[in-house]
Formats: C-alpha cells, sequence, structure tokens
C-alpha cells in the first residue's frame, strides 16, 4: 500500500513538475548517431546553420514572441536539451533565418522554412564537434556549416570601358550591320543578339593564324523576336549579384520599385520582414541601401542587368527584353544584391535573398555564381567542389531546399507562370562538369560560346549543362601576349559581350566575358518568351516552359560535324598467343617494331580508333610463408596435428588388442 502511494505521488509530481516546455524534450533522445555532418572547407569560423523538426514549432515560436518583447535578441531556444549543449559549446546568438513575412508566412511554414535557424559560438569552439553534438539530438533534423558564396570572376582582372559619346562616335561609322528595330549605338556591336557573320573581329592575329571570327547565326535572334515582342513589366527577374545601379540612364526605367516602402524611411511598410526595401535589398549589409562604388564592385550586377533589359530606346545599349522605347515596355530588374565589394553573403544570406525574390514576385532567379565545380584544377588555386547532386544536398541542405521552394512557389497560378525558373552560370575553369548549385537538375545551367559556335576558352562543360549562351572569348580572339586596355574610346573588344557598366561610380559602358554572360542571355530569352505568353493570354508550369526553352535552342553538339551526328563504330580484336608477332618476324624489317606492327594490325580497318592496351595477368605463384613461428603457430601447425594423430593411433591399437 506504501508502495501504490509512493508511485501515485512521484507521479504527482512529474505532471505537476511538466511545463509546456516540457512536452519537447522526448525527442531530445540522443540519436544513434546518424550520418556525419560535411563541413565545407571554407566554413565560417563559429557559425553553423541547424534546422529543428516540425514537433518544435510551438516552442521555437513561444520564445521568438518573447525575445521580439524584449528587443529580438535570441540566446537560447527554449528547448530544455538543445539550450544545454549551446550553453556547453559556447553558444551566444540565436536566430531564425528568414524574418516573418505576414503575407508569405503560411507557404514558408508549409515547406519547413521557419525551422531553420542560425547559431553562432564562442571563438575557438570545435565547430565539428559542435555539429555532431547538435546532429545527435533528436530534435533536430539538419545541420550544416555556413559558408560564404563567392564570385565566378576575378574582380581585378582588367576592365574594358566605352561610354556614351565614343558609342555614338563609332555607330556613325559602323558598316555592315543588319538593319534593327532600334536605334541605340551600342546595338550594331551587340553581334550575340543578331550575329551576320561580319564583325570586326574577322581577321588574321598577329601570328598569321586565321580565326574563324563570327559565323552567321551564333546568336541568340533577337531581331526576329522584337517583331513580335520586346518585354512586358508584369515579368520580374531578380539579379543575385553585386549592386545594381538603378540610377543607370539604360536601366532606371526598368528597375522593380516597391510603391509601398520608401527608401531610409526606417518602417517595413508592406511587412514582408524588410525595412525601406524600395528598389530591392542589400543581403550582405543587411540594409536596403543598394551600393555599387566601392572599388571591387566592377559594375558586374549592372552588366548582367543589361544584358537582361537594358532599355531599347535609342540610347546606350539594347537589352534583350528592354521594351520598345515606351515606359513601362519591358520586363523589370529586382536587384538582390548578394556581393558587396571584397564582401558577399554566407548561405543563410544567399537563402533569404532567393526567397525575397520568390515572394515579392520575381519569377526568373538570374545568378551568374556558383561554387567550384569537382573538377576544378587545385594547382590553378581552385577548390574542387561537390562532385554530385547527392554530395551537395548533403553538404549544404538549405540551399537546395530554398531553391525548391523558389522553384514550386515563385510566379503565380494565376500569372502567366505557376513556378518560378532559376539559371545559373556553369562556372569559368574549364572543366569537365558545371558546378553547384547550378548542376542541380531542376536548375537550368548555362556554358558560354565564342561568336563562332566554339566553346569558349573558359568555359565548364559537361551533361549538366542544359543550354549554351554567346559568352565572349576575348583570350580566343586577341592576338597571343595581346591584353585590352583598361579603358576604350577608339577600339572594339575582340568578340566580347557589351552592356550597361558602372566606371568611378559613374554610368558607362563596357564589354566583359565569362558564363556570368552567357547566363543572362538566356534569363532575357525566358523574360522575353514568358512576355510574349502574357502578351497571348498563355499560363505556364514552371517546368513546361523550361522544357519548351530547351526544345528551342540550335544544335550546337551538331555543328562540328555538319548538323549530322557523328558516328564512331567501335570493334575488339583479341590476340590470345605470345608468339603471334616475334622477333623472327621483325628482323626481316629493318625499319619496323614489333610493337608498330602490332598496333597498325589491330586498327588497321578502322578510322580514328582508339588504342585500349590490357597488360596480361601474371602467371606467378606465390605460397604463404611463416617466417618466425610463435606459440599460436606451432599450436597451430604441430601440437595440434600430432595430438589427433596420436589420438588415432591410441584408438586403432585399443580395437586391435580388442
Amino acid at each position: 500500500m506504501k508502495k501504490r502511494f509512493l508511485y501515485i505521488a512521484l507521479i504527482a509530481l512529474t505532471l505537476g513538475a511538466c511545463t509546456e516546455q516540457d512536452i519537447v524534450e522526448q525527442p531530445s533522445i540522443p540519436t544513434d548517431g546518424g550520418t556525419e555532418v560535411r563541413l565545407p572547407a571554407d566554413v565560417n569560423s563559429g557559425e553553423l546553420l541547424i534546422k529543428f523538426k516540425p514537433e518544435m514549432t510551438d516552442i521555437l515560436d513561444r520564445t521568438m514572441t518573447r525575445a521580439a518583447g524584449n528587443g529580438g535578441v535570441m540566446t537560447r531556444s527554449g528547448i530544455p536539451s538543445t539550450d544545454e549543449v549551446l550553453e556547453i559549446l559556447g553558444g551566444y546568438h540565436f536566430e531564425r533565418i528568414f524574418p516573418v513575412d505576414s503575407k508569405n508566412e503560411e507557404r514558408t511554414r508549409i515547406a519547413g522554412l521557419h525551422l531553420w535557424y542560425q547559431v553562432k559560438f564562442d571563438e575557438g569552439t570545435d565547430l565539428q564537434e559542435a555539429a555532431r553534438r547538435l546532429s545527435q539530438l533528436g530534435e533536430i533534423s539538419k545541420v550544416q556549416g555556413n559558408s560564404r558564396i563567392k564570385r565566378a570572376y576575378n574582380p581585378k582582372s582588367r576592365r574594358s570601358y566605352v561610354s556614351q559619346a565614343a558609342l555614338q562616335q563609332r555607330a556613325a561609322t559602323r558598316s555592315g550591320v543588319a538593319a534593327g528595330r532600334f536605334s541605340d549605338p551600342g546595338l550594331a556591336y551587340q553581334w550575340h543578339y543578331t550575329n551576320s557573320g561580319n564583325n570586326a573581329f574577322d581577321k588574321t592575329n598577329s601570328t598569321g593564324e586565321t580565326l574563324a571570327g563570327s559565323i552567321a547565326g551564333c546568336d541568340v535572334g533577337c531581331y526576329e523576336a522584337w517583331q513580335k515582342c520586346t518585354g512586358d513589366p508584369s515579368v520580374i527577374v531578380a539579379v543575385l549579384d553585386d549592386g545594381v545601379m538603378y540610377t543607370h540612364p539604360d536601366l532606371a526605367g526598368n528597375i522593380w520599385v516597391n510603391d509601398k516602402e520608401e527608401l531610409y524611411a526606417g518602417t517595413d511598410a508592406d511587412g514582408n520582414g524588410y525595412k525601406d526595401d524600395r528598389y530591392g535589398y542589400n543581403f550582405v549589409h543587411n540594409t536596403a541601401a543598394i551600393s555599387w562604388t566601392d572599388v571591387s564592385d566592377i559594375g558586374h550586377g549592372t552588366h548582367v542587368s543589361g544584358t537582361i533589359a537594358a532599355m531599347n530606346n535609342g540610347y546606350g545599349v539594347c537589352g534583350i527584353a528592354g521594351g520598345d522605347g515606351t515606359k513601362d515596355s519591358g520586363v523589370k530588374i529586382m536587384i538582390c544584391q548578394v556581393f558587396a565589394g571584397e564582401n558577399s553573403v554566407s548561405l543563410n544570406g544567399e537563402a533569404q535573398a532567393i526567397k525575397y525574390a520568390a515572394d515579392n514576385g520575381a519569377v526568373i532567379l538570374q545568378c551568374s555564381w556558383g561554387y567550384n565545380s569537382s573538377e576544378a584544377n587545385e594547382v590553378e588555386g581552385y577548390s574542387p567542389g561537390p562532385a554530385t547532386e547527392k554530395e551537395w544536398a548533403d553538404t549544404y541542405p538549405l540551399e537546395k531546399e530554398i531553391l525548391d521552394y523558389f522553384i514550386n512557389n515563385a510566379g503565380s497560378p494565376n500569372g502567366v507562370i505557376d513556378g518560378g525558373i532559376a539559371i545559373f552560370a556553369s562556372g569559368n575553369e574549364y572543366a569537365g562538369s558545371a558546378s553547384y548549385p547550378g548542376a542541380y537538375s531542376k536548375c537550368v545551367t548555362v556554358s558560354a560560346v565564342a561568336a563562332d559556335f566554339t566553346p569558349a576558352s573558359y568555359t565548364n562543360f559537361g551533361p549538366e549543362v542544359d543550354i549554351s549562351a554567346p559568352g565572349g572569348d576575348t583570350e580566343y580572339y586577341n592576338a597571343i601576349g595581346e591584353e585590352d586596355n583598361e579603358f576604350w574610346e577608339n577600339n572594339e573588344v575582340s568578340g566580347s559581350i557589351l552592356s550597361t557598366m558602372i566606371r568611378n561610380g559613374s554610368p558607362a559602358y563596357g564589354y566583359m566575358d565569362g558564363t556570368s554572360m552567357a547566363c543572362p542571355h538566356v534569363s532575357g530569352v525566358a523574360a522575353l518568351g514568358l512576355s510574349y505568353a502574357v502578351q497571348q493570354r498563355r499560363h505556364f508550369k514552371a517546368s513546361e516552359f523550361v522544357a519548351l526553352l530547351k526544345e528551342s535552342v540550335k544544335p550546337v553538339d551538331n555543328w562540328y560535324s555538319g548538323g549530322k551526328k557523328k558516328k564512331k563504330d567501335s570493334r575488339l580484336t583479341v590476340y590470345g598467343s605470345n608468339m603471334l608477332i616475334d622477333a623472327q618476324v621483325t628482323e626481316s624489317f629493318s625499319t619496323l617494331e614489333n610493337l608498330t606492327l602490332f598496333m597498325n594490325s589491330v586498327t588497321a580497318n578502322l578510322d580514328s580508333a582508339d588504342n585500349i592496351s590490357v597488360s596480361p595477368k601474371s602467371l606467378q605463384v606465390t605460397y604463404n610463408s611463416i617466417a618466425h613461428p610463435g606459440i599460436f603457430s606451432i599450436l597451430i601447425i604441430f601440437v595440434i596435428p600430432f595430438m589427433v594423430i596420436a589420438g588415432g593411433f591410441v584408438v586403432w591399437f585399443r580395437r586391435r588388442r580388442r
């Protein structure tokens, strides 16, 4: 009876001590370890990104509510087991990655993005050990390192600029250019829009080598498309790059503007979680102030934006979907700044930028950056990136989830497209595989070609690449040892991509090469195609439009064989005798070696055959031996066999006596 009373009392005490937090203690039982957390080599010291399981939602929400009432600073989760580990590891900062967006919070939670948090630790914390400890907690589903994204280009490389005045002057003397719909002076040099095969870089270099130059049709076919459509302002392209100069005279009319916000007002008028975001957001410095005046801001984002949407207004250069010169006739550029000077966002900032684009109306994600490919040359200073989609997803699970969010949730079922299109540059390491995240099977990956259909000298290629587009190739067209001047006024930069740029904080125009330049051509074509769909009152699912985009391309791979697919025959020839060809045969041929005769006999009836040599297996037989027998060896080899023989002899002897 006493024991029964004691049990009841203990149960009562346990139930009486339970709080709302205790409901979540059960999942905190350590797991069996699971898989080791992959931390990238360049992981930020003292930072981890963790994702909780859905059953932790209520307590995390209550912790956020309490923190908001205390100034918004959080150091702990409110989950006892997690907080105990954070205390041991020296955690001092705990923050939800994605701010609450009143308009899109429901779909954020459906996607599970509200469960992602950033944790910061004291200097000296063993990050691998911290990741291991946290991953073993039952309430945490994913742990990853936090590292900074990198530019896919060198910001210190030479820059080739041209002024509006020089463009105007040069255009007046330009001849042999196909007549077009627009009179922008730079259009005469934008061969990548319409390539007639007659360009200034069709020449012989200083070594006497005749360059192929350009070939008609190596372009994106703008002139034909412009007869039907020039762009539509309802189509928004999010440019994740360095700061776009939204005051540039050739871009200002095609910049997305958040009419509900005012710059420097200090308020979040539209409730999307970001204050003052009138022209987009600077995720590097967590401010609405877009920057482009740092010495390392070479105008890369401005150049990319010009290719997509420079206004077709008789001034400067043309954009693929820049409109017809009238107000609000081109597609809109949403600025999502992820690079600023020497700085860049970390993976949590990248994720915020992609979600911002999806939640604020962008339907195309323009990303001319990414990790190095798995085949990047370490000798040249490249650190190889993920080799497979699984490796990438295991190492960067947040990145995969946020790209899936954009692809699934951008656009609108009531608009021209349901879902979003993520377009990435393949990389510039001349590697046989594309870089992630662009190589993700749900993204569109773009490699670069020169003006003659040949692969650019720098471009990544391989099976992960979906589309090739003009990216320029100055190295290919320049004479050996020749480099472009820093500033150009009088000479065309051979075979490069002309677009809007920034020089010393002021608007300019200029040339760049790279898969970074090929990528916006695809983004621009996609934006123009969606604009035409708006005009025709058509609606697409994102996957349908991507399939249509891939089907509309020219078969570059077939171009090398005159439009015919190369066919290669195979033959296996086996010689099974080591006396088939010996010295007696070849002695009569004073100039013929045995190996040469053998290889010629194999390949005599094959064109362009690849020779494969398979070495014979060794016939040498080896035996196991014991050089220094020990007690165990003596027991096995001598004692036990002797005992068996002796026992057998005893049995035989006894039976014989009977």
